[in-house]
């Protein structure tokens, strides 16, 4: 169980980071009037757009695995607990 608060503590992080850094990164502004600068913006703003994207699906993906790590560890302990009262 120790196991999947820590995996949730470090996914509540890198959902916080990504969260913080969507708004600067999609919505770049460009550096000049120029179409380079344009294009180059729109580049960049493409880009955290598709990162953020994946980083929606690797945090649905991590979610779960939190969540099957925490129902295995219960069921885990459960069968512990089952074979140590056979036992006695």
């Amino acid at each position: 169980m120790a196991a999947a608060g820590n995996l949730e503590a470090i996914g509540a992080s890198m959902n916080a980071g990504n969260a913080a850094a969507a708004a600067p990164t999609t919505g770049v502004a460009p550096a000049a009037a120029d179409e380079v600068s344009a294009l180059t913006a729109a580049q960049f703003s493409a880009h955290a757009q598709m990162y953020q994207a994946m980083a929606a699906q690797a945090a649905a993906i991590h979610e779960q695995f939190v969540n099957t790590l925490r129902t295995n560890a219960a069921a885990y302990a459960s069968a512990e607990a089952a074979n140590a009262a056979s036992a006695q």
